[in-house]
């Protein structure tokens, strides 16, 4: 009921400064105890961690866990922050968030921008949170691609001991080049890496944190079975699908249906869902699947699990429906 009040207001703001505005609220609310939503409580058992409910916060709304106590009030099972990278950077230039408020979508190029993996460590370390807690981990801009494994083993490292899971970020088509890594050698060599040194790292801390991939949903059935190979075969511990499109089906002829970027929203939920159950039939249950994109209700939440996700999460949905939409797809699944 408030979000619906206050929502014109916010849509009359430019997109990041309501973005940011929308955070700074919730966090004073939280900090004046006007925000004590309880967790609804649908446990599930996924990759060895017990999740409260199966509704979940995609990376991407809070980029460098500065509110994730605040996030936490809304209902969720768990929270993701980032995408982080080894070093601070500020993205690509602005404008680069647009609305397509007629497609209930969103197009955004924002280019990892974040304070870099320690800000977000100390960030983590001040928050008050006790639950389930993905962090989200990509590479600089400045590093090539044929470098990345670097950059992703630097936030591994860094984060590991103060996540519950963590995803690997190779599906932003916001980062140069940063999507050849789900292909080919690039991608061999990326888990092989990376999840040899997480079981280093779970030796060390005697602490087991499962490693996750996230994709894209322009993949071809071809991409979709060499990806699920490549997870088998490193026993990779999770798969988010999907990231952001870049096809403009459904919002070619909208404003800022042309800007360049990735389209989430409603527009994205059958490719999405179709990318989800592709990935189910060829992983046959031995790798849980989160499903995101395009959940505006918990009609498509329950969508999202009949086509084989574990677990789903939420972003752009909550832009336009705000944070009822949590308790809806709790209800629905």
């Amino acid at each position: 009921m408030l979000y619906s009040l206050a929502r014109p207001l916010l849509f009359s703001l430019a997109p990041e400064r309501a973005h940011e505005l929308t955070l700074s609220l919730l966090k004073s609310s939280y900090k004046m105890g006007l925000m004590r939503q309880a967790v609804a409580a649908k446990p599930v058992t996924c990759m060895g961690i017990e999740f409260p409910n199966p509704v979940g916060l995609a990376a991407g709304l809070d980029k460098n866990g500065a509110y994730i106590d605040a996030l936490a009030a809304q209902g969720f099972g768990f929270i993701e922050i980032g995408t982080i990278t080894p070093k601070p950077q500020p993205g690509n230039p602005e404008p680069r968030l647009f609305r397509l408020p007629e497609a209930k979508a969103i197009i955004n190029r924002m280019g990892f921008n974040n304070d870099g993996v320690d800000q977000l460590i100390e960030n983590v370390k001040a928050a008050k949170f006790k639950g389930v807690l993905g962090i989200n981990i990509g590479k600089n801009a400045a590093t090539p691609v044929e470098n990345a494994v670097d950059d992703y083993l630097i936030c591994l490292e860094k984060v590991y001991n103060y996540a519950s899971y963590i995803t690997v970020n190779i599906s932003s088509p916001n980062t140069k080049n940063l999507r050849s890594l789900q292909s080919g050698e690039a991608l061999t060599e990326l888990l092989e890496t990376l999840k040899k040194r997480q079981l280093e790292l779970a030796e060390e801390y005697q602490h087991y944190v499962p490693l996750v991939l996230k994709v894209a949903p322009d993949l071809e059935q071809e991409d979709i079975q060499f990806i699920s190979n490549q997870l088998l075969q490193f026993k990779i511990d999770g798969l988010i699908v999907t990231n952001t499109t870049l096809s403009r089906e459904g919002v070619e002829n909208l404003k800022h249906g042309d800007e360049a970027g990735g389209l989430s929203g409603a527009p994205v939920f059958a490719k999405s869902t179709a990318c989800l159950a592709a990935f189910a039939k060829a992983l046959q249950g031995q790798i849980p699947l989160i499903g995101v994109g395009g959940i505006l209700s918990g009609e498509d939440a329950a969508a999202k699990k009949n086509a084989g996700a574990t677990l789903v999460q939420v972003y752009s949905g909550l832009i336009y429906t705000g944070p009822r939409l949590v308790k809806d797809c709790v209800d629905a699944l």
